[in-house]
């Protein structure tokens, strides 16, 4: 679908289509051609008598009057060889005297072309019986053709005879024939004859080899290959949202059973040398043009880094037509900074029909916030079957606040089997009140392997306090990897007093970038740290233990309690500076303990003025040790009555040992008062 709307890019369309068309008629051109490689010059008796051997100079007039004298003359082999020739050309009428008369002397190739001709004619039962004779005197070609006849009418038992006739006598063709048949059956030996016309350099059957190997190799590994078949659990193929090209759409094959060879000392290895032999026989046919090829050469290329050569098979393949690399090789130029020629790639493709390319030119026009031409492009994308498409305008809707629009996409695409669509609807319909109605799209999601669906299902049940439930969900998250749902995994670890549990879970969640999980697992060590001994001075300063690198990681991202206890472990090693830093770092963001252990610190330097604005700000913040040292501090400038309320507010706020001695100083300045 074209959204442009000027007459350039309407005239540009109509140019592309008709390129498009060329490129079928020729594709169909190339088909007849290989069905007319039946076309048989081999002559079946003797040589031409009266002429020299052909040579590259000799034109085809000169060939073909030097056949024409010598059939004249009554030569069978200048017959069949003559007819031939004017078969190919396409001259029927004229072909068909020379091998009659050549048939009739029992040539066989006459006969095969003469089958060849007949069929063109529109005669296929007896092109059918001429084909017979000719396979009968063992020629392969006519063999191939009998039996494409016969499976054309259904007859399978006899294609397959007929193919295999042609097949054991190595002809390309028949082996390819042979092995699509067999492979319509499901039979194990389809993988044998496409490897042998593969072998005999037949570019389709080279090209459905790798796919055959590829797939057993996925089996092996049990699970999908980075560049394999994708798994998809959304309708269309699997792609990231606006994303990536996984893997080629693959044409459906047959299977066959491994060779007889020993077996590798792994399946991881064994998986990896059915790889690398797909990848040698999609290179063979993407070298003879198997645009199909040169994709999922492209594909495997990119998977291991080798962005240069993948960009030329993909570009290769684009220029033939194959939209999926056209969409590919977008990507591949986004990723090296050209976001204009992605975008003209993109649109190519989009405009045959790839939704995920459409997808791809949404995100760019949104991300330049150009929503309208993003929404067209993301339409565009659904109605070339892409349920992405939907998504994506959902979360162009919600981002804009149109919310009725969002949850109708939402459901759109949900309903259509969309996993994040359906979180992402749940999440709405959550945060419109509507619980009930969210927890089945929760579910939904969840069941078809949204890991953000189950972890708010976690969230959902722990709302109601389910904690079980709650639990159940958090782990199946978990176990996926989602951060969060590990972190909550810990913390119920801890809570039960599993502290075994609680650290392998937190660090899931600290090495997925929780920063809460990471003070979490710091503490948990921490608690098993041995007390440290009294700071000598001169002494050398300790190395870091691994708690304090966890509770370190954690104030990087700005988790305050953890920049205190850096802070303190810092002091405790007698590394004063970077004890302030961490001080003063959490203090800026509002801990209350910051600011106080930087006001002892200051104190202790002989800033206590510095030092009084610290504590000041802990005191306000409810720090009852805090507000305790301003009325120690104001008792002793003589400011009793500032004195005396400071203690109050260390009374209010404790704890109880800090309650105790502010009260028994606040009685101490007010009978200095009253004195």
């Amino acid at each position: 679908m074209v959204f442009m709307g000027d007459r350039a890019t309407l005239l540009e369309t109509g140019r592309f289509v008709q390129r498009h068309a060329r490129n079928a008629a020729d594709e169909i051109i190339e088909a007849v051609a290989a069905v007319d490689a039946v076309v048989d010059t081999t002559a079946g008796t003797g040589t031409l008598p009266d002429a020299g051997p052909e040579t590259e100079a000799e034109t085809e007039a000169e060939t073909e009057g030097r056949h024409r004298r010598a059939a004249e003359r009554g030569d069978v082999d200048a017959m069949s060889a003559l007819g031939a020739l004017l078969l190919r050309r396409g001259d029927l009428d004229g072909a068909e005297p020379f091998l009659r008369a050549a048939t009739a002397e029992g040539d066989r190739a006459a006969a095969n072309n003469l089958g060849v001709l007949l069929h063109q004619r529109g005669y296929p039962d007896e092109a059918a019986g001429w084909w017979r004779v000719a396979a009968v005197a063992g020629s392969a070609p006519a063999a191939h053709a009998l039996g494409r006849h016969h499976r054309e009418r259904g007859d399978e038992p006899a294609a397959e005879y007929w193919l295999r006739q042609a097949a054991e006598q190595g002809h390309a063709l028949g082996a390819y024939a042979l092995a699509d048949l067999l492979e319509h059956r499901s039979d194990v030996g389809a993988e044998r004859w496409l490897r042998a016309a593969a072998e005999q350099g037949h570019r389709e059957a080279a090209y459905r080899l790798a796919v055959a190997l590829e797939r057993r190799a996925t089996e092996t590994f049990r699970g999908p290959h980075a560049y394999g078949p994708a798994a998809a659990g959304r309708a269309g193929h699997a792609y990231d949202t606006a994303g990536r090209l996984r893997a080629a759409d693959l044409t459906r094959t047959g299977e066959d059973r491994p060779r007889a060879v020993a077996p590798p000392r792994t399946a991881e290895a064994a998986g990896a040398g059915l790889l690398g032999e797909a990848e040698q026989w999609f290179r063979q046919a993407a070298a003879r043009g198997h645009r199909r090829a040169a994709l999922h050469l492209g594909a495997i290329l990119e998977h291991r880094g080798e962005l240069k050569e993948a960009g030329r098979w993909y570009l290769s393949a684009a220029k033939e037509g194959e939209a999926k690399a056209a969409c590919a090789l977008g990507f591949l130029l986004r990723d090296a900074g050209d976001e204009e020629s992605a975008a003209v790639w993109w649109l190519r493709a989009a405009q045959d029909g790839d939704g995920n390319a459409a997808n791809a030119l949404g995100a760019l026009h949104a991300a330049r916030g150009e929503q309208q031409t993003a929404e067209r492009w993301y339409r565009a994308a659904m109605d070339a079957g892409d349920v992405n498409g939907a998504y994506n305008l959902g979360l162009l809707c919600a981002a804009q606040d149109r919310l009725p629009q969002a949850e109708q996409w939402y459901r759109r695409a949900a309903y259509a089997g969309h996993r994040e669509a359906a979180n992402a609807l749940a999440v709405l319909l959550l945060q419109a009140g509507d619980a009930n109605g969210a927890e089945p799209w929760f579910s939904k999601a969840a069941e078809a392997g949204s890991v953000d669906a189950a972890f708010n299902l976690g969230i959902l049940h722990a709302g109601r306090d389910d904690d079980r439930a709650a639990l159940a969900w958090y782990e199946r998250a978990a176990a996926a990897g989602h951060t969060e749902a590990a972190l909550q995994v810990g913390i119920a670890a801890l809570r039960d007093g599993d502290e075994q549990t609680a650290e392998r879970h937190l660090r899931c969640a600290a090495g997925g970038g929780s920063a809460e999980a990471a003070f979490r697992l710091a503490t948990v060590l921490d608690a098993r740290r041995p007390e440290p001994g009294p700071v000598v001075l001169g002494a050398p300063v300790d190395q870091k233990t691994e708690c304090e690198e966890w509770y370190e990681r954690a104030a990087q991202q700005g988790h305050r309690r953890a920049q205190v206890r850096v802070g303190m472990l810092a002091a405790d090693r007698g590394d004063l500076t970077e004890a302030a830093r961490w001080y003063r770092e959490a203090a800026e963001a509002g801990s209350r303990n910051g600011a106080f252990n930087l006001g002892l610190l200051l104190a202790r330097e002989g800033n206590e003025r510095e030092a009084a604005l610290w504590w000041t700000r802990a005191a306000r913040a409810g720090h009852g040790r805090a507000a305790l040292r301003l009325g120690l501090l104001a008792a002793r400038r003589g400011e009793l009555s500032e004195g005396r309320t400071w203690c109050a507010r260390a009374v209010e706020l404790g704890p109880a040992e800090v309650a105790e001695r502010a009260a028994r100083l606040s009685e101490a300045l007010h009978e200095e008062l009253t004195a």
